[in-house]
């Protein structure tokens, strides 16, 4: 009876992953085979406020204006402003500076990005009335024609969008670049399969362009842990759709090394399971009961577990559906786990990585160990956390 039962919980278990591995198979052939549509330029005639929340970030936030500056789009239809986040450094004046207009913030209670982006969003308007928001973070640097392209996106009837967020100093280190190629599926793959099937591309926390009227009428929403993740289910839930501008890039700087990164990792982690907990069970509920497949694609998201953890995941299933001895949950097990490795290589193809990435791959055990059980402590961490800034390796990498 025992063994007739493990082998079941087996099978079921095998089934998940063959799942997930179906799900990412589908949205990476959907990627690779249909070729993203890039609209025609605008009319350039739009007014936009880029938003860069900072904390304690004096050694890059000159960089990141500096690369706002330099835009081929017309310079008056520009208005940069830093929220100085409880910084006890020079962000602000450095900030003055080069040419941001700066509102400084003081909070000991409420210190996450979320709430420094809500507590901006009235002050900017105070500045006369835009039409169109730019969120950005501090260690970031913009390419070239990045609000053009914004601009003709919203002229071709986007309302939000996402843009391709890449990893600046992929060369720093091993850590780097295999979060580089982790990015090149999460941030690339992903999204471009989903544009190419209408559903919503998701919100990465940098990058992002909304119509004025949007944050106007919902507000900054989301003040949690995870942010993009919270303010996308929101607005997916309103009948809101994000769209992917893979034309235009985003790169910031990363940890390189574990130690650093693991902060920012399991604040990460730890906001989306508590996203997951709150709002995907009705999420789940209501795109069933309408029908409606972006709702649906947006919850299932939510409940794909790093590549990470879902490859050891499928790997010890396979071992497991051999120990019992079913075929079935064998078959289903490796090609669960096949396809989330293969999910992984089709994205270093799709953004033409280049051979140093692929090389990096030669680290992944130890990376995949490691992330293994951060997930783990998220599983079981507090659901709040201060905003506190992760130590990083800063360059200027290339801009285009």
């Amino acid at each position: 009876m025992g063994s007739a039962v493990l082998g079941l919980v087996v099978i079921a278990l095998a089934v998940v992953v063959a799942a997930i591995g179906g799900y990412l198979t589908a949205l990476g052939a959907a990627a690779l085979l249909r070729r993203p549509r890039i609209p025609e330029p605008g009319a350039r005639r739009r007014r936009f406020a880029v938003l860069i929340p900072a904390h304690n970030e004096a050694s890059v936030i000159d960089r990141v204006i500096r690369s706002v500056r330099e835009q081929t789009y017309p310079a008056r239809g520009l208005d940069i402003f830093v929220v100085a986040d409880n910084c006890t450094d020079a962000t602000a004046t450095i900030a003055r500076e080069a040419g941001a207009i700066v509102h400084e913030r003081v909070d000991a209670v409420d210190r996450a990005k979320g709430h420094a982006l809500r507590w901006l969003l009235p002050h900017v308007r105070e500045h006369g009335r835009h039409d169109a928001y730019i969120v950005v973070d501090a260690d970031s640097i913009l390419s070239s024609e990045f609000v053009a392209q914004m601009d003709a996106r919203l002229q071709a009837g986007s309302r939000v969008i996402q843009a391709h967020y890449r990893v600046l100093n992929a060369t720093a280190s091993p850590t780097s670049a295999l979060r580089e190629a982790a990015l090149a599926s999460l941030h690339y793959l992903r999204p471009r399969g989903r544009a190419a099937l209408g559903l919503s591309c998701g919100l990465k926390g940098n990058g992002m362009c909304f119509d004025a009227a949007i944050l106007d009428k919902h507000g900054w929403s989301s003040v949690g842990l995870a942010e993009d993740v919270e303010l996308h289910l929101a607005l997916v839930r309103a009948g809101i759709r994000v769209d992917f501008a893979p034309e235009a890039t985003v790169s910031a700087d990363m940890p390189t090394n574990l130690g650093d990164a693991a902060s920012q990792n399991l604040r990460w982690e730890a906001g989306r399971l508590g996203a997951v907990r709150q709002q995907i069970p009705s999420m789940l509920a209501s795109g069933l009961a309408r029908g409606d497949a972006v709702v649906l694609d947006a919850a299932i998201e939510q409940l794909i577990p790093p590549l990470s953890v879902a490859f050891v995941g499928g790997a010890i299933v396979s071992v497991a559906a051999l120990v019992v001895g079913s075929a079935t949950a064998s078959a289903l097990a490796v090609f669960g786990t096949v396809a989330i490795a293969g999910h992984v290589v089709a994205g270093l193809i799709a953004t033409r990585a280049p051979t140093r990435t692929y090389l990096a791959l030669a680290h992944a055990p130890r990376y995949v160990v490691w992330k293994v059980v951060l997930y783990a402590r998220a599983v079981i961490a507090p659901a709040g956390a201060p905003w506190i800034r992760t130590r990083r390796s800063f360059g200027e990498g290339p801009r285009d």
